[in-house]
């Protein structure tokens, strides 16, 4: 099979149908062979019965509907667990994202023997405040803490080899930085595709402040994930030394002034320079325990991957 379509959507009904009709033309012009994957996000209005339907119309369209809504990564993750095409395009269910960026998608996937191409809306038709001046601050800090120079990592419409999305596992909020993940599993044939960017159609954006907040705090997680998962000693050891270090300058520097200068009898717990030292010491002492009990919980978790391998011969 040629292509996967993965779409996670949460109360969209209104635009699924006129969806499906745009990348089923689309692909067959092209002569592709393809499927859709419809994940309903816990939708409360009739979007899983368009889904239904729209599976009983086209044997190509598969649907997932999850219990309750648990988030766009969990969508996606479902999604492609069961993915059988070689290339997987993502996109959204709002048509906001153009099916008419597939082919090329998929050519510079096949042609230039690329692992990811993101996509890039270089023009936006969201709102300045809501969202595109967050998305800017957003996306200027996963360049800089990734190294992956990407305008739009939030873009959803992008497209991947097949052991791409088998390899990377999206969680939490994660969704955003697939292409970061994809990097650190060893995928660096990593591109961008200025893409057309539509205004919404129907409904209402699902966009909030929270998203922007959490995205901040998932490109810190991924940060560490990525620099010390397999090593938590050398980021907790090295900070708990360093205070713990200074706590210990502090405490020489008061012994040494009351056996020494300390001519008036001014008690220690008097002087503020004492409690920098206790609580330098032991902040110190707690981050290289932290340490060692995360390199001691690695040690017991034999049983993981701990490499992948590319080829053999």
């Amino acid at each position: 099979m040629n292509i996967s379509v993965v779409i996670p959507l949460l109360n969209e009904d209104e635009s699924l149908g006129e969806l499906y009709d745009w990348i089923a033309k689309v692909m067959q012009a092209h002569q592709f062979s393809y499927e859709i994957i419809f994940i309903d996000d816990g939708s409360t209005d009739n979007s899983w019965q368009v889904i239904e339907n729209l599976s009983k119309k086209d044997s190509a369209v598969k649907g997932i509907r999850f219990q309750k809504n648990y988030g766009k990564s969990q969508a996606l993750n479902a999604g492609f667990k069961i993915t059988k095409g070689d290339v997987v395009i993502t996109m959204d269910a709002d048509l906001q994202d153009s099916p008419d960026e597939i082919p090329e998608l998929y050519e510079l996937i096949t042609k230039n023997n690329l692992d990811l191409v993101s996509g890039w809306k270089k023009k936006r038709y969201d709102s300045k405040i809501r969202k595109n001046i967050p998305s800017k601050l957003f996306n200027a800090a996963a360049r800089k803490t990734s190294g992956l120079k990407l305008h739009d990592f939030n873009c959803g419409l992008k497209a991947y080899k097949s052991i791409v999305i088998k390899s990377v596992d999206v969680y939490g909020e994660m969704h955003r930085y697939i292409p970061v993940l994809a990097k650190n599993e060893g995928f660096t044939k990593i591109d961008e595709k200025v893409v057309q960017h539509q205004a919404r159609k129907y409904g209402t954006t699902k966009f909030g402040i929270d998203r922007f907040v959490n995205g901040f705090l998932d490109l810190i997680t991924i940060w560490f994930l990525s620099k010390f998962a397999k090593r938590p000693m050398h980021l907790f050891g090295l900070l708990g030394s360093f205070m713990f270090f200074i706590g210990l300058c502090f405490a020489l520097y008061l012994g040494i002034d009351k056996m020494f200068f300390n001519t008036s009898g001014r008690l220690l717990t008097e002087r503020p320079q004492f409690y920098a030292a206790i609580v330098a010491m032991i902040i110190g002492t707690q981050l290289f325990l932290a340490g060692f009990l995360g390199e001691l919980i690695l040690r017991s978790k034999r049983n993981d991957e701990r490499y992948k391998i590319s080829e053999v011969v």
